[in-house]
């Protein structure tokens, strides 16, 4: 492993980040924004979710970037991301046709991300057992 490989590392994990980072921001600046697609998808208590969500985000996300406790935020980050996954896109309620696609296709991706999630959960508790 050569010196680039920590600057790499964190790059990936930035990468990793950068939709959470994003919504957790947007949704700060925009809270009446977020409080309207928690009720968009029939959340509870929507102000209290909007606030957990960004909370989550952003807070998982500094744990993830900062490398304490690394494995805890990708594991928040992973368990939201597949529940916000089967909120948000129910493709399997939509009628045939190019929208239930690309929302069937945005589902696998998240599987994808839940999938990435929990790698580097595993590779930080890992290395934190040596």
């Amino acid at each position: 492993m050569g010196a680039a490989t920590p600057a790499l590392r964190w790059i990936a994990l930035l990468a990793l980040c950068a939709a959470y980072l994003q919504g957790g921001f947007t949704k700060l600046l925009d809270f009446e924004g977020a409080v309207a697609e928690a009720t968009q998808f029939g959340l509870p208590l929507p102000a209290l979710v909007a606030t957990g969500t960004i909370l989550l985000e952003l807070g998982a996300s500094a744990l993830v970037l900062s490398g304490r406790a690394r494995w805890l935020g990708a594991l928040a980050l992973g368990l939201f991301t597949l529940a916000a996954t089967f909120v948000a896109n129910r493709f399997w309620e939509m009628p045939p046709g190019l929208p239930r696609f690309m929302t069937a296709n945005a589902f696998h991706e998240h599987l994808g991300l839940v999938g990435a999630w929990l790698l580097v959960c595993l590779m930080d508790w890992q290395e934190r057992q040596r």
